[in-house]
């Protein structure tokens, strides 16, 4: 770890899970970077800090130059002294910063008789996202084409762990797209907390009464550009989950044509592996009906096999980002918006609309 000493120069934002602050450090971290950077507190394990404070923090990111873009993290050194009152499962386990949290799941929860003995989410769709920026745009096309469905996020452990740190969460739940979060593994900071993923999906069924699930990481996936070295095997690992518990399986498909990287353009090599390989059941994966006929023949080579060996099914489903409400929310892809990439957009909307749709075959035949 890179760990600096830093005096607190302004906070930005504030609220009951997350300080942004701008923090001046004591020594540049290199002649490059400017003395003051953006630094999160995360309230669920420490106290809050104000102006003028000298703190530590961890700088470790900002030196590798890693995608969180000149960010740094407090390392608290006040800590909360009621965590006696929390839950007797831990989080960030055997780490210097393992804190103590309610999991849904254990004997002294209100839930644990409901999940005692639960195993299966009796065939509710579960749309699983290779990247969080996805989970927006399949909960509002979810919302725009069934408005009293009832929509539980559960944030894996694949990418960041503090769900505080998605700038997206707060946007999509005060805009009424999403109605739950589940943070799971060793994830937290959702309104509910599970052990793991399968408990997690239990949990949205069945405490969250939740109608569909949209499963994805939060933000900051690792990648390698090996077959499978990248975070977003996570995805593959879902849709398992999602069909061992009786539930169906949809896949939110990356697409891009706007992608520099030769891995991600067309279908992404992340998509195709994890369907091909990870996912050793068959799932339904949504083609958007705005492809032209040159992306769709791109597409349809890679996909075909795929159908025919594992079973997957492509339907078409047509998904037109203008008729999607996404009520104020501002979502893009690698700082990509819908004019910039917008095959990403109507794959991901197009998985949501998907999943309405399996609603409506359950409810109306």
């Amino acid at each position: 770890m890179s760990i600096k000493q830093a005096t607190v120069r302004e906070i930005l934002e504030s609220n009951e899970n997350l300080q942004i602050l701008k923090v001046s450090i004591d020594e540049t971290l290199s002649a490059c970077l400017d003395e003051v950077v953006l630094a999160y507190n995360y309230l669920q394990l420490g106290k809050s800090v104000s102006c003028g404070q000298r703190v530590f923090i961890n700088t470790t990111g900002i030196g590798l130059a890693l995608g969180t873009g000149g960010l740094a993290f407090i390392v608290p050194n006040q800590y909360h002294d009621d965590a006696v009152n929390y839950g007797h499962m831990v989080k960030l386990r055997y780490s210097p910063l393992q804190i103590p949290v309610d999991c849904a799941e254990e004997q002294q929860s209100p839930h644990h008789e409901l999940l005692r003995d639960a195993r299966s989410i009796e065939g509710m769709p579960v749309v699983c996202c290779g990247l969080h920026s996805q989970m927006p745009l399949v909960a509002a096309a979810l919302k725009q084409k069934a408005p009293e469905t009832k929509v539980a996020y559960i944030m894996d452990d694949s990418a960041a762990l503090p769900l505080a740190f998605s700038k997206l969460v707060p946007q999509v739940l005060k805009a009424g797209l999403i109605d739950a979060t589940v943070s799971c593994g060793q994830a937290f900071g959702g309104q509910y907390e599970a052990i793991n993923l399968y408990s997690a999906l239990l949990v949205t069924h069945l405490v969250c009464e939740a109608d569909v699930a949209i499963v994805a990481p939060g933000p900051g996936l690792a990648g390698t550009g090996t077959a499978f070295g990248f975070s977003g095997t996570a995805q593959g690992e879902a849709l398992n989950a999602v069909a061992a518990l009786e539930g169906r399986p949809i896949a939110a498909l990356r697409l891009s044509w706007q992608d520099p990287r030769p891995r991600h353009q067309g279908l992404s090599h992340h998509s195709e592996t994890i369907l091909a390989q990870i996912c050793h059941t068959p799932v339904s994966a949504a083609i958007p009906g705005s492809l032209s006929l040159a992306q769709r023949e791109e597409l349809e080579e890679k996909l075909a096999p795929l159908s025919h060996k594992k079973g997957h099914d492509f339907p078409t489903v047509e998904a037109d980002f203008f008729d999607i409400d996404l009520r104020g929310v501002e979502v893009t892809t690698m700082r990509r918006s819908y004019s910039e990439d917008p095959e990403f957009f109507s794959a991901a909307l197009a998985a949501g609309i998907l999943a309405a749709q399996e609603l409506r075959i359950d409810r109306f035949g």
